[in-house]
């Protein structure tokens, strides 16, 4: 998030509504107090992530989350790894904790709010990977401002990074992926590593986007 001159925040993201089902409204309800926490326009507080998960672990953040289900994979593919994830769409957020219950995990929390506001929140060096995954590529020219691999939020993800920690970024829209390369490639506390997904699970945006026929396109950085 950044802002204008008259100071309104400039959204990287929809805000979104949706329905919750039953099951998804009783592990909201259930399970919110205890893994989840809401991130405040504004609110610059620190957030300590060895209180917040009760140990002290390398931390990756996954941005935009989505139903979850490919957080929840890694999360328990990595136990010793915490996993947090932000995500602003309900229904999402409610499926996250449906799977941390169903499947055991004691290595996720979950963030409702916007991303940039949580980045400002951690500590400098602090994370151990970032994972941007299929975000929206706000496609039309007069939005590109709103997407979120930019390059002033870049240098906020990179610095966030621990020494040697990955940003990894994913995409089915070529344009989108053109713009990121760039944007990355360009900040001098960056470099390339190994494009592959690296253990990421396929996602339900990535089944959409090969079915349309779209490439899918890895793009993973390490800080120097």
């Amino acid at each position: 998030m950044t802002e204008t001159a008259d100071h309104r925040p400039i959204r990287t993201f929809h805000p979104r509504r949706g329905r919750l089902g039953a099951r998804q409204a009783d592990a909201h309800a259930e399970l919110w107090p205890r893994f989840g926490f809401t991130v405040e326009d504004g609110d610059r507080t620190p957030l300590d992530l060895t209180s917040l998960f009760g140990r002290s672990a390398p931390v990756v953040l996954e941005i935009g989350f989505g139903m979850g289900d490919t957080l929840a994979a890694m999360a328990a593919l990595d136990p010793p790894r915490d996993y947090l994830g932000i995500e602003v769409h309900t229904p999402g957020i409610a499926n996250l904790l449906s799977n941390i219950n169903n499947q055991n995990l004691h290595n996720v929390r979950v963030a409702r709010g916007d991303a940039i506001e949580l980045l400002h929140k951690l500590a400098p060096a602090s994370l151990d990977a970032i994972n941007v995954f299929f975000p929206d590529p706000w496609p039309k020219a007069r939005h590109h401002k709103r997407r979120l691999i930019r390059a002033d939020n870049v240098v906020l993800l990179r610095e966030r990074l621990r020494p040697g920690g990955i940003l990894h970024c994913a995409t089915d829209w070529p344009h989108y992926a053109s713009a990121m390369a760039e944007t990355l490639d360009a900040d001098p506390g960056l470099h390339r590593v190994d494009a592959e997904r690296a253990g990421r699970p396929e996602t339900k945006f990535e089944r959409r986007g090969t079915a349309a026929g779209r490439h899918i396109a890895d793009l993973r950085y390490a800080r120097a």
